[in-house]
């Protein structure tokens, strides 16, 4: 078969041939950020993350390690020598003017008050007679748990419920 007739007008596409795009579309990049490794369709020729947020990342170690380099020469060894001085001489002024900060005494927390949700109250240690048998400890203490890993000695069931009925 010959070429068509009509050479100028649009021609029709073969079954299974390559469609033209429109416009050319660049390939897929990797993100150059360490650790990122996501791949991308850049927007701009020059694009080379694949987000803001890699973006900004990536702005901010480049900003630290100008700052690094610029440290290693002789003018920036002299001005963080500089500041380091001028810290130090603040640091001494901010001691002498302000000595109570460190006289002041440190903060203790008493037996009182590390076991006070636990004590009875006084009202309940009035109505106690006098004359019981059981020493202050045993009362003031009766509905703690005897500690980690601590078990009831046997028969503690039956006198727990004694206790109950007789008041104590």
């Amino acid at each position: 078969m010959g070429p068509t007739e009509n050479l100028t007008g649009p021609r029709k596409r073969r079954a299974g041939g390559r469609r033209k795009q429109s416009g050319r579309r660049p390939r897929q990049r990797c993100c150059l950020l360490k650790g990122c490794k996501q791949r991308f369709h850049p927007r701009q020729a020059g694009q080379r993350y694949c987000s803001e947020d890699c973006r900004k990342a990536a702005r901010k170690w480049s900003r630290w390690k100008a700052q690094q380099r610029y440290r290693k020469t002789v003018a920036g060894k002299a001005k963080r020598n500089e500041q380091g001085r001028c810290y130090r001489q603040r640091a001494k002024t901010r001691e002498a003017s302000d000595p109570e900060a460190v006289k002041q005494a440190a903060r203790v927390t008493t037996a009182a008050l590390f076991f006070g949700a636990h004590l009875r109250p006084a009202w309940v240690l009035r109505a106690i007679r006098a004359t019981a048998a059981k020493s202050v400890a045993a009362v003031l203490l009766r509905g703690m748990p005897a500690g980690t890993g601590a078990r009831p000695g046997p028969g503690a069931a039956r006198k727990q419920t004694r206790d109950l009925i007789r008041g104590y």
